[in-house]
């Protein structure tokens, strides 16, 4: 992504702010595992968002004031022992570079800066990223930088960014929509690769490993989430991921995985069988959920509900497991359907917004994921695709993948 984005989107931010503002926005850093390691650092994705920083610890300060902005990061030391054990912490050139942001300073000057700032303006709002979850919910940087400054500066409010970053973050630009759109064809190639390589008595995690492969060999070192692989009752569990079991034959495979590129990730749901071929049976519940797909895609534009898309779900489904007397009544649906049917797509697999009472609108990028499982039978079956809201109706930027089950099946044939 290039940095007149990063730019752009702290250039919307400014002009939400009051005058007299401090903004500040933290990296994070990664948690402690144990001994001497780790978990994996992934940044914060409002800051990246914001800065195009990847690195941890780095923290971002604007300060508004008479009607101007100016902004700083602070960046941590070079440190030429460690760099020779991990690896070089990002330049002053670089970080200019990746954020646009002019003045770049030394994160052990941080302290210092906010201090003298607070002391030579008079200054009366701070804004930071105060996203929580629960009252359990981990303490993060922010919080914990915005708790300590109530407590020393109490002449200033407090606002929470999070919120007003992730309105920003639902309508996707011109650039977010093309590294999605790249992130679906890696996942949809992945997919095709372990279909080719499918047998009857295969493990998951074999199958798995195709995915892997693929994604790996088009650099993507970042999985959208841990794949679900699940053969025959798995897949009737809905965020299976031991992926450990055999597939036996007659047993359809059950795929919900995404490839993560620069950051944004795809996120599709395909269904199988594993020898080649679905049983009638197979064949009549797939269709099924394939045509709620369909619909879905077709229903879902610009002043829809995005309540709207599950109540026509659950409504779908209603009618159809009725005539193939699966359920009696409606009320018997949850039995086999019991997620909702799409979630907004971004730099996170279940991405900021649509929130449940706004309408659909231009730009923004949400799944389409009808499912129906039945324990009884062994069968689980989920269609995933990724769906931009245009002016008029909504693109699949997911494709690529033969969907029916005579697409299925000839794709099986030609390619095993």
């Amino acid at each position: 992504m290039e940095k007149h984005f990063f730019i752009r989107n702290r250039e919307k931010l400014y002009q939400k702010l009051e005058d007299q503002s401090l903004v500040l926005l933290f990296a994070g850093e990664a948690a402690h595992q144990s001994a001497d390691e780790s978990y994996p650092f992934y940044p914060n994705r409002n800051f990246y968002y914001m800065t195009g920083i990847t690195e941890p610890k780095v923290i971002f300060v604007a300060a508004k004031f008479g009607g101007k902005v100016e902004e700083t990061l602070f960046i941590q030391r070079a440190d030429p022992w460690m760099a020779r054990w991990v690896g070089e912490t990002i330049t002053p050139n670089a970080a200019q570079e990746a954020s646009g942001v002019q003045n770049i300073e030394l994160l052990d000057k941080f302290d210092r800066y906010i201090r003298s700032e607070l002391d030579a303006r008079v200054y009366k709002h701070l804004y930071a990223d105060l996203e929580t979850k629960s009252w359990e919910f981990p303490s993060k940087p922010a919080n914990k930088f915005a708790a300590r400054a109530a407590v020393s500066y109490p002449y200033l409010s407090i606002h929470n960014l999070y919120p007003t970053i992730c309105k920003f973050r639902v309508i996707k630009s011109r650039e977010e929509i093309e590294l999605i759109r790249e992130a679906g064809k890696i996942t949809a190639d992945g997919i095709k690769y372990v279909m080719a390589n499918a047998k009857p008595g295969m493990r998951e995690y074999e199958l798995e490993a195709y995915f892997n492969f693929v994604l790996k060999s088009c650099g993507c070192t970042q999985f959208a989430f841990p794949t679900i692989l699940a053969g025959g009752f798995n897949g009737t569990v809905l965020h299976y991921s031991e992926n450990s079991s055999t597939v036996n034959d007659g047993s359809l495979v059950l795929l919900d995985l995404g490839a993560q590129y620069k950051y944004y990730n795809g996120d599709i749901s395909y269904t199988f069988p594993v020898n080649g071929h679905f049983t009638a049976r197979q064949k009549t519940i797939y269709d099924i959920v394939l045509r709620c797909n369909q619909e879905v895609s077709k229903m879902a534009k610009p002043g829809v509900a995005f309540q709207a898309l599950n109540a026509f779900t659950r409504e779908f489904y209603a009618e159809e497991l009725m005539k193939i007397g699966l359920i009696q009544s409606a009320d018997e649906l949850s039995n086999y359907y019991f997620h909702g049917v799409s979630h907004s797509l971004g730099l996170d697999t279940h991405d900021v917004g649509p929130y449940r009472d706004m309408e659909l609108a231009a730009g923004e990028v949400i799944t389409n994921e009808p499912g129906l499982y039945i324990p009884e039978e062994s069968i689980g079956i989920r269609i995933e695709d990724d769906l931009l809201i245009t002016e008029t109706g909504a693109e699949v930027l997911t494709t690529g993948l033969p969907r029916t089950t005579d697409e299925i099946e000839q794709f099986m044939a030609e390619n095993r």
